[in-house]
């Protein structure tokens, strides 16, 4: 059981950054939490509409997200709200930049951050990109040309970008050279009929999504680096006379661009993969499933990754960081790397989207992070986590939750609409969004969440990551498919993950406790052994697992075989790759890939289904993964033994930091082994701040256990130390001790702060929905009533009393004899209560609501509210949103209310 008591929340370089969090997590005493920071602080992208700001609404909003313990701010301008318009002002203008300044400056001296989209929605784009820069399609004119007839088609040679003639068999003949400037070329097959492909690009019709006035146009080529360069052209001239405190951070969002060629991408392809593409178009605009084909594809996907991750991207991240900022990028739907697309940035970021929600598929920005040393990694947190105004911040934990275990230590909530105070409820909207904003009524007992966002984050930034294992990322096997070109790599559809090798490794490590990193063929160059660990700039690991794969680029392997021979072990899983990817030199490369495998002299490991190579000072296993684990004495942790129940590790120093979250529907009351020596642990609680130092013993098998009581939905901090810590006064562990006790007697229920009128005040015996009190106003009522009542305290015999408040929709402050005890946001809406007075006690409850009936009574009054441009407003299918049919969502204290007696607790 998880028994909280009442406790008040309390521009620098990345390395720089986790240094100060790792000393202030040191200077801190080892039973409190580090002071909140603004990047431990939860942050929220922040709308523009129409970017029709000003001064006093400004510096307004900004003061209400300070209080309710935001980190800070990221300002993405978009479309504007209807009726609005003699106050647009467009994106990048004087006035605008006037606008930006004034916020930073504001938000600073509110201890807020500011970041900024390089851009007006998303994606990068705008009125700069010509035509020749926008994301772009290849367009292919196939022309045949009979036996001894001439080409008579006549291209446009500034469009033009290959013109090559293909014969039945034998070489094919490139005739972009020959091309005249008429658009004609002089050219005859001599014999038998060929077939002439003539290469160009057409604007693939994209523009910038949610564009704000003054950033309309094309989105951006990320496959052609001369446009990523002229497009921050436009941004250098914008801040060439900025003054004062900039943006902190820049940011890329994910990947939605539609592109698969470029201008210049012939010559990429041929000075990268050494042949040139345009001997192979039957392969690569061909229907044959062949290996051929799926091998020149791999090359083209290669080149395209390769492009993004080395020319492109760093052009963007170089400017940034000549300029003084860093920057942030979302790697996702990317056709390329993702890891290597995710180490570009400063602060990698990843996203969860409604139902969209694999903490496998986050990995890969934490990974990109932990294996680069990158000590920020971001998330866009509760994009359409729900169906508006349904959503609960006991939701939004549960996500949040899921993030931290991915990895996560930097959220940003989409988020917040800036909205002028004349404006009516409910505000400026944005409709990919929990409307986390302070008209909505969920706002106000967002602190509570803020609060615990910000202790999670304070521990999950100190130190480093700490897992045991390293899995390589086969990714030439997926690029080996002779279907279609680029492969956008998304966190919608996941079949390329959760289809191939990597995913069910990834996913069988994760069930079984093993705490790992994703790592890319281009990160593996950074690694070097040292003590029989492989060394990353951001740490170090026990060893590397290579998922069951066909493919493996030639310099892949001999660096597995170098890290192996300088003490690494290396394991692979079930079989080891058996050919390289890609076309170029095939047969050359193949058999200096065949010479490194012969190299290794396997051995059979008794009793075992493993082979084993001995290899230097390392070694190479390979066959079943959980065998070889064990052979290579990797430790699991165990904790979720206990169904639902996960943990990630950091280390600070010789420290060890658990987070650990409940994400299943049982409780867990008892011992848990941990993968890590604790001489004592020192348990902390993020929700409400509550410390102690914990139970710990030694199990059977030698293994360092610690008593945990963790329910459903609840997660805990764990500081393990590697001595012994007297001075940290005991966690208190309870348990109840007889039946509860239901309070009944009259409640006085008065409204206090919502919409749209506050129903009168009423008196009951019966506890329930509030929209059953009888009457439209109660039924249309979001926001905050008061539940008072007095009891007699129970008779003397128990050691401590709990107050259960029972069903609560959806969050509630409780208050005792005029003493705040603290909020609840989540089920069960329990807390110990700090002692009863002797006689009468009187006891208070605030609950507070989702906005859902109030924006149901708007719809069934038919009230205009949905008057935005663009996409207006907009329900979790794309469909207008209409609230009027929903039925009557649940609001109120519904109980029932008990006193449960509760006792201390000896952990056995």
């Amino acid at each position: 059981m998880n028994l909280p008591c009442p406790r008040s929340p309390g521009l620098c370089l990345p390395l720089v950054l986790a240094c100060v969090a790792a000393a202030a997590a040191a200077e801190a005493g080892l039973q409190d939490w580090p002071a909140s920071t603004r990047d431990t602080r939860p942050w929220s992208y922040w709308w523009w509409l129409g970017s029709a700001v000003d001064t006093n609404n400004l510096a307004q909003e900004l003061r209400r997200y300070a209080a309710a313990g935001w980190g800070g701010v990221h300002i993405i301008p978009i479309y504007g709200a209807k009726g609005w318009e003699d106050r647009y002002i467009d994106y990048l203008s004087p006035r605008w930049m006037d606008m930006l300044q004034f916020t930073v400056r504001e938000a600073r001296r509110l201890d807020l951050g500011v970041d900024m989209t390089l851009g007006s929605g998303w994606c990068f784009g705008g009125p700069t990109v010509t035509d020749l820069e926008a994301n772009a399609r290849l367009a292919v004119q196939t022309i045949d040309v009979p036996a001894g007839s001439r080409l008579t088609r006549t291209f446009d040679p500034a469009s033009t970008h290959g013109l090559v003639a293909v014969p039945p068999d034998g070489p094919p003949v490139e005739l972009t050279s020959g091309l005249r400037p008429d658009g004609t070329v002089d050219w005859q097959p001599k014999a038998a009929a060929w077939r002439v492909y003539a290469l160009s690009q057409k604007p693939s019709g994209r523009t910038v999504k949610r564009a704000a006035p003054g950033g309309q146009g094309h989105m951006l080529n990320l496959i052609y680096p001369d446009a990523v360069r002229h497009y921050v052209e436009r941004f250098t001239r914008a801040f060439a006379g900025f003054e004062g405190p900039r943006p902190r951070a820049l940011y890329h969002d994910s990947y939605e661009y539609v592109s698969d060629w470029a201008p210049d991408f012939l010559a990429r392809f041929a000075q990268r993969r050494g042949y040139p593409l345009t001997a192979e178009l039957p392969a690569l605009l061909g229907a044959a499933d062949d290996d051929r084909s799926a091998r020149v594809k791999s090359d083209y996907r290669e080149t395209v990754a390769d492009i993004m991750a080395e020319d492109s991207l760093p052009i963007w991240a170089g400017w940034a960081r000549d300029h003084g900022f860093l920057t942030r990028n979302q790697a996702h739907g990317s056709p390329g790397n993702l890891l290597d697309l995710y180490a570009v940035a400063d602060i990698p970021e990843t996203e969860m989207f409604h139902r969209d929600r694999s903490l496998l598929v986050s990995k890969f920005a934490s990974s990109s992070a932990h294996v680069l040393g990158k000590p920020r990694v971001a998330a866009e947190t509760g994009t359409w986590l729900k169906e508006h105004w349904t959503e609960t911040l006991a939701d939004l934990k549960a996500l949040l939750d899921d993030l931290f275990l991915a990895g996560v230590n930097h959220v940003f909530f989409h988020g917040t609409c800036y909205s002028p105070d004349e404006a009516p409820w409910p505000g400026w909207l944005f409709y990919a969004s929990t409307q986390m904003n302070p008209r909505n009524p969920i706002w106000r007992d967002v602190p509570a969440l803020a609060a615990y966002i910000a202790r999670c984050q304070s521990l999950l930034q100190a130190g480093h990551p700490d897992p045991d294992l390293l899995v390589y990322w086969p990714i030439h096997d997926l690029w080996h498919d002779p279907k279609g070109l680029v492969q956008p790599l998304t966190v919608h559809r996941r079949a390329w993950l959760e289809r191939q090798p990597l995913g069910r490794t990834a996913s069988w490590l994760w069930e079984h406790g093993f705490g790992f990193d994703y790592i890319s063929d281009r990160q593996l160059a950074r690694l070097t052994v040292r003590d029989r660990r492989l060394v990353a700039p951001g740490g170090a690991y026990r060893a590397l697992v290579v998922p069951e794969c066909h493919l493996m680029p030639l310099p892949t392997l001999q660096r597995l075989r170098q890290a192996a021979q300088a003490g690494a072990t290396v394991l692979f899983e079930n079989q080891l790759p058996s050919d390289v990817p890609g076309w170029n030199r095939l047969d050359s490369r193949r058999q200096q890939f065949r010479s490194v495998l012969a190299s290794l002299q396997f051995a059979t490991v008794s009793n075992s289904p493993l082979r084993l190579a001995r290899v230097g000072a390392g070694r190479v296993v390979v066959g079943d993964l959980a065998a070889a684990l064990s052979l290579a004495a990797v430790p699991r942790e165990t904790l979720n033994a206990h169904p639902g129940v996960h943990g990630l590790r950091r280390r600070v120093d010789k420290t060890f930091h658990y987070f650990i979250a409940h994400r299943g529907d049982q409780p867990l009351d008892g011992w848990v082994p941990l993968a890590v020596h604790a001489a004592a642990v020192v348990i902390m609680d993020p929700l409400t701040g509550q410390t102690g130092l914990g139970a710990v013993r030694a199990a059977a098998d030698g293994r360092s256990e610690v008593y945990l009581q963790l329910t459903p939905g609840a997660s805990l901090i764990l500081r393990v130390l590697d001595h012994a810590e007297p001075r940290v006064k005991p966690w208190a562990y309870w348990t109840p001790d007889g039946a509860p006790v239901e309070l009944r007697g009259d409640w006085r229920i008065e409204f206090l702060g919502g919409g749209p009128s506050l129903p009168p005040a009423v008196t009951t015996a019966d506890l329930g929905s509030w929209t059953d009190l009888g009457g439209d106003a109660f039924q249309a009522f979001a926001g905050t009533a008061r539940y008072t009542t007095t009891f007699e305290a129970p008779p003397p015999g128990a050691g401590a009393w709990a107050l259960d408040l029972g069903r609560v929709a959806q969050s509630a402050r409780v208050r005792l004899n005029g003493r705040e005890l603290g909020s609840l946001i989540l089920a069960p809406y329990r807390l110990l209560l700090p002692g009863l007075e002797p006689g009468a006690n009187l006891l208070e409850v605030e609950v507070t609501s989702v906005a859902a009936n109030r924006i149901r009574d708007l719809d069934r009054r038919r009230v205009v509210w949905r008057s935005f441009h663009d996409i207006n407003f907009v329900n979790l299918d794309y469909k207008p949103f209409d609230a009027s049919a929903w039925p009557l969502t649940p609001a109120g204290l519904l109980g029932p209310v008990h006193l449960v007696p509760m006792r201390a607790k000896t952990p056995p």
